[in-house]
Order: structure tokens, then sequence, then C-alpha cells
């Protein structure tokens, strides 16, 4: 059973704060095609707000504000937020699902990751008190020097629709961790959830001003937010033409900035592989996320010995998918977000078969679903290195299948595109799993897997990708500065000069 969607105002200075202009968004359910709420739309005047909040939750009483606290002060709330989450687990499980059109099972894992990486970030902050003052050895005893982490200062934090809450958490969570103030502009196509982190940020009592959320479209709220010159940062995820767009604003200003942009991900099976494991990996990298997910393994680059018995395996395993309402029990593909998304994927496809590529399975709506922005995991082979569906980002449950006849040739193939941000090597020969996961030129290679991610662990691309690292312990060090402080600590006058005493 669906739940009713909360109805929200503007997350400001700890305060529900109605859209200067008072306009809202509707929120349509992708299963359903349906509106089931809305929420509201943020703009300019709304971002000046928030960036004035954010700045003065940095200035409140010296010593003792957000910025100049303990790290062990800051991460009582990040554990207290993570515990609300982990409480709301089944209620917000729910709302993503019926927001993005994830499968149930899928949205609570994510939710349960949402919480692990507030947790995550909660121990970095009490690390940070350890490492303040930290000592640099010098070649001379005259000096001594330490190094101090300080926060960046107001940061602008842009998701996009496809994890709503969790990618919010990877840039929260350590913005707050390191003594930032944050606003957080998600995807107008999926906000429901950051809404609801907003809702427990008041419960828990977070500092006002520490955390401001402002929904809206991208042209007026995130814009103007990637573009304000008090925000001292912006970490953005998101398509890679969003984010040229944003790091030429913060160009302007000379401002840094984090992306985390599109992907079109080989994984290169070998012909050495056990073909059930390897299939299954081949659908999980490419339709987890119903498709729609910036590292998918959407290439699929097979050793020519083994392709026509691993297609067929590949085949059977994605007509086993069970496709329907993300509510329903077993779900493992739901819609895609929007009636746009859906279009783009169908055009794709449909710009494939006239290039000459062979739609091997899928390839439209299920025939059992009538209505909502469903497409069947749709594997398409015939493909051409110069085909724009090998080439582009489909962002949808598309995977497209080429064979090599050589270890040089697959590498060769992997490397030949635009984008570097994940990569996968299923074979039983672990030297040469070593060798490739050294010659990818990705930011993230799985061997015998696809798609695995911790919280532990460094997140990010290269090329096209985007730059920088998100989670773990690069995930902190994006908001902090770094700080030489050096002291002349001899007795002794420094001597260059001739003292004007002697003269």
């Amino acid at each position: 059973m669906a739940i009713p969607i909360p109805s929200r105002q503007l997350f400001i200075d700890g305060e529900w704060k109605e859209p200067s202009k008072k306009n809202r968004i509707p929120i349509i359910n992708p299963s359903t095609d349906e509106i089931i709420g809305d929420i509201p739309a943020a703009t300019a005047e709304d971002v000046e707000f928030a960036v004035a909040a954010a700045r003065r939750a940095l200035a409140r009483n010296r010593g003792r504000d957000w910025a100049s606290a303990s790290g062990a002060y800051r991460a009582k709330y990040l554990r207290a937020i993570a515990a609300k989450i982990t409480e709301r687990k089944p209620e917000l499980a729910k709302l993503e699902a019926i927001d993005c059109g994830k499968p149930l099972e899928e949205a609570a894992w994510d939710i349960d990751d949402v919480a692990s990486c507030f947790e995550y970030y909660a121990g970095l902050a009490e690390g940070l008190d350890a490492k303040q003052k930290s000592p640099i050895a010098l070649p001379m005893e005259t000096f001594k020097c330490h190094v101090l982490r300080e926060p960046i200062g107001v940061v602008g934090l842009i998701t996009p629709w496809n994890y709503p809450l969790l990618m919010a958490a990877w840039k929260v969570a350590p913005a707050l961790a390191a003594g930032c103030a944050a606003i957080l502009k998600p995807s107008e196509l999926a906000s429901v959830t950051c809404l609801e982190l907003a809702d427990v940020c008041k419960e828990v009592g977070l500092p006002r001003g520490v955390l401001n959320i402002l929904t809206g479209v991208g042209p007026e709220a995130g814009a103007s937010l990637a573009s304000h010159p008090h925000v001292d940062k912006v970490a953005f995820t998101g398509s890679s033409a969003t984010g040229s767009k944003i790091m030429s604003s913060a160009a302007q200003l000379i401002k840094p900035v984090t992306l985390e942009l599109g992907g079109k991900s080989p994984i290169l099976v070998f012909e050495d592989v056990d073909l059930d494991k390897a299939a299954e990996w081949a659908a999980f990298g490419c339709f987890w996320t119903n498709g729609q997910i910036c590292s998918a393994t959407s290439r699929l680059l097979v050793h020519e010995n083994i392709a026509s018995l691993f297609i067929d395996k590949l085949v059977k395993w994605c007509k086993n998918i069970k496709i329907s309402d993300p509510l329903e029990e077993g779900c493992r593909l739901g819609p895609v977000v929007s009636k746009g998304q859906y279009e783009k994927i169908l055009k794709f496809i449909s710009t494939a078969k006239s290039e000459g590529a062979t739609v091997v399975c899928g390839g439209s709506r299920p025939k059992h679903l009538k209505r909502g922005y469903f497409v069947e995991p749709t594997i398409i082979s015939d493909v051409e290195p110069s085909m724009q569906i090998w080439r582009e980002e489909v962002f949808g449950p598309v995977l497209c299948v080429k064979t090599f006849s050589s270890e040089d040739e697959a590498l060769e193939l992997a490397n030949d595109t635009q984008y570097g941000l994940g990569a996968a090597v299923i074979s039983k020969d672990l030297e040469r799993c070593e060798r490739l996961s050294k010659a990818l030129q990705a930011g993230i290679v799985w061997i015998n897997c696809s798609q695995p991610c911790f919280c532990q662990a460094p997140w990010g691309g290269r090329k096209r990708s985007g730059f920088g690292r998100e989670l773990g312990e690069w995930g902190l060090e994006n908001y902090l500065n770094v700080k030489q402080v050096t002291e002349y600590i001899s007795e002794e006058p420094w001597g260059w000069y001739q003292s004007p005493s002697k003269l």
C-alpha cells in the first residue's frame, strides 16, 4: 500500500519556509503516471535566504559555532541523524520507491546505506580532533610546524534522482562532519526523502542553518546556488552537460568543485568464466537501479569463443527479472523516473536499430504493464563502436554487446570512451584481472562483480566522468582546507640582516 506523500516547505535556518514565489512542482508516480503530491519550488531569492542562514551558522558565538566546534560535538548529531533514519526506514523506503520507481527492497537497502554513511562520517568527525595540529618534521630545528584542518565554509550540494537520499548523504554527511554549513538542492524529479531528511534534522535538534534544503528546478535554484559568490564550494552529481555548466560558473569565482558525472562503463567477460555467475553480474551491473546509475556497466565486451552461449544465458536471466510496481514483493525492475527519461531511452533503442544493431531481447514496454514508465531489460548486439548506443549514456536498462578476440583488443575497446567512471573484469585468471585493473582508464574497477559500493572506499571518475573523490576519507577531505602554521622557536635572532643596533 502506498503511503501519503508529506506536504513540506523549503527548509531554511532550521525552519519550514514557503518559497518566495509560492510555486510548487507536481510529484508524479512513475509507476502510474499520476500526480501524487507536490514539492516547493525554490528560486534565486530562496537561495539568498539559505546562504545567509548557512553563513550565520558558521559565525554564531565565535568559538562555539558549527565550524569551530569539536568533531566529537558534530558526531553526536550525525549519529542522531543515523539513528532516526534507521527508525524511519520502512516509511523512507516506501517514499523513495514511490517517488523514483526504485524497487522497494532496493530502496530499503539504500536507506540502510544512508544511516551507515552518517555513522561512518561521525567516526571521521571524531578523528579530526586527534588530527588537529598534526606536527610536520622539518629539516631546521629553529622552526616547528603543524597543520590545521578547517572547514571550507558554506557548500552547495546538488544531487540526482536515481539515489535521492543516498546521494544526499554522500555529500551532507562529510560536509557536516568537516564543520561546513550546507545547502542541499536535490533533483526536482525525486526530492521527497530529502525533505524528510530536513524533518529528521529538525527532530534531532541540528543547529539552525547548518543544513538547508531547497527543492526546485536546476535553472532557477541549482544555477543560483552554483554561481552564488558566498558559496565556497559546489559538489555536484549528475549529467556531464550540467556539470560543465557548473564548472564554468564556479570558474568565474575560482571556486572549487567536485563533479561526479556520466559514464559508459565496460564489463569484460573472458572465456574462462562460469557462464551463469558472469551472466548474473552482467545483468546486475546494467539493470540494477532500473538501469539508472552513472556507473552502470552498460557496454558488455565478451570473448568471441563464448559469445553465443553467454548471450543465451544472459537473455534467460533478463526474462526472469520481475518487472512490476516497485512496491510489489520481489520486484527487481521498476519504472524509469519520468516520461521524458522513458521517451529518451526508447529513442536510443530506435536509433540503434536504424543504425543496424539488433535488439536481442526487450526494447519496449512490458506487455503486462499498461501504464507507467516501464522499459524491459534490453540487450542489443551487432553494435559498432561508432554507434550512438555504444558511445552515449542511455541511463536506462539497456545493455550493448560487442565481442573481442584478445585481451589487448578488449582493453582498447574498453578505454575507447569519453567517460572513465567504472569498469568490471570477469575472469578466473587473477593475474589478468590485476593487469587490467591497472590498465583500465576508470576511477573504479570491479573484479568478478559489478556495482558494489562501500562508504569506506573512494568513489569518482576521470575524463568526462568528472574529478574529485567522494566517500571514505577522501570524501571528508573534499570539505576541508589544510592550513600550515609554522613557528620560529629559537631564542637567537634570525640574523639575515645586520642589526641596526650594531651600526
